[in-house]
């Protein structure tokens, strides 16, 4: 399957126009290598307040979706609407790149996934935060053997919850979401991405509260109930052997733990936050009792969500593109997987597997074609 079969920028159409759409209309401009052609939402104005905006177009979904010229959509819905609008694009011929997660069910990523190789198209799923300068550069020192073999890790995302901050929080608490489904393909992508598939599952889970105030505006003392596990702590195996104590939470006033930790028979090396794209990124060698900084080799040191559609729409021929959607598949049914082993409680195995990605380039062809002169 592949993308790229004429020459200049392939394009794209945006569908959903919320925050994160800007990201995308920006870096279209930085790469060169796409263009946003069209936008839709379900809210008319928001698009054409955004179409005006970035100068593209406002469609409804139905136009976008029929015009010949676009090739690819990104799917920045919300994500119980990520499935449905996914498969409508792939049987509309488009290549689909989706917001994370690839879906709410495993059963409707599998649908997404069967139709694409059936119609010889292509999916992608953030995050593509791990191609970014820290993750990459600490997938460099893990390959070049400087900690060792990796044997075991630690990954924490602990906050308190977005009802602080959020003005529509409900959905955070709601099934698909909490702290496992809403920040945990931040980690298990990058985990993956540095370490290998998951083979084994065992989980706990708890919630604080039933319910939770919202103290963000507008909706100041309205409370939501909680319909999901807002504490979640999993033991994962992962190929090779490496054992991982992966915790998302909602339920943590204050926390001063690292992100990512992967601890190898000659070092540990101090991973950044995965949500982001830059450092810091630290390592300490079995022996010396001071972290040394590690200067970042890779690019993509600052925000620069797309560069994962950009890899894919770059991507020939029989040629696997980084953030796939295989590897947004096996990290939707690890986190089922986990939440599934705290129900039985007992240890489970993930229905699917995902190989790690091939390394992004310290200068990626795609991005060194496509700059402008």
């Amino acid at each position: 399957m592949g993308v790229s079969a004429s020459e200049g920028p392939q394009i794209i159409g945006i569908i959903g126009t919320g925050n994160i759409s800007a990201a995308y209309l920006k870096i279209a401009r930085d790469l060169n290598l796409f263009r946003v052609k069209a936008v839709t939402d379900m809210d008319s104005a928001r698009a054409a307040g955004v179409a005006a905006e970035y100068g593209v177009q406002a469609m409804t979904l139905e136009e976008l979706l029929a015009d010949p010229e676009i090739i690819a959509v990104v799917n920045l819905t919300p994500p119980g609407a990520h499935a449905d609008v996914s498969l409508k694009a792939l049987n509309a011929g488009k290549h689909v790149y989706s917001e994370k997660p690839l879906a709410v069910e495993r059963e409707d990523g599998q649908k997404i996934m069967d139709l694409a190789a059936a119609k010889g198209l292509r999916v992608g799923c953030a995050p593509d935060t791990v191609l970014g300068a820290g993750i990459q550069t600490a997938r460099e020192v893990i390959d070049a053997g400087r900690i060792g073999r990796p044997v075991a890790a630690n990954a924490f995302m602990m906050g308190s919850g977005p009802e602080s901050w959020h003005p529509n929080p409900d959905f955070f608490y709601q099934r698909g979401a909490g702290p496992l489904f809403d920040m945990g393909p931040y980690y298990l992508t990058a985990l993956v991405t540095l370490l290998g598939g998951v083979q084994k599952v065992s989980a706990t889970t708890t919630r604080a509260f039933e319910q939770r105030p919202i103290t963000s505006q507008p909706r100041a003392g309205e409370f939501i109930t909680v319909n999901t596990p807002t504490h979640v702590a999993a033991n994962l195996t992962l190929d090779g052997g490496a054992v991982v104590t992966l915790v998302t939470s909602f339920d943590v006033p204050g926390s001063d733990v690292p992100r990512i930790e992967i601890h190898g028979t000659g070092g540990t090396l101090s991973v950044p936050d995965p949500n982001t794209f830059g450092g810091p990124l630290k390592l300490r060698l079995r022996g010396e009792k001071e972290w040394t900084d590690i200067p970042l080799t890779r690019p993509f040191a600052d925000n620069a969500r797309g560069i994962g559609l950009a890899d894919m729409l770059a991507a020939a021929p029989g040629q696997p593109h980084r953030a796939g959607g295989d590897l947004a598949l096996h990290v939707l049914d690890v986190m089922h997987t986990i939440l599934e082993s705290a129900e039985q409680e007992r240890t489970l195995t993930p229905r699917t597997h995902a190989e790690r990605p091939a390394p992004l380039d310290v200068q990626p062809a795609w991005l060194a074609a496509t700059q402008p002169a």
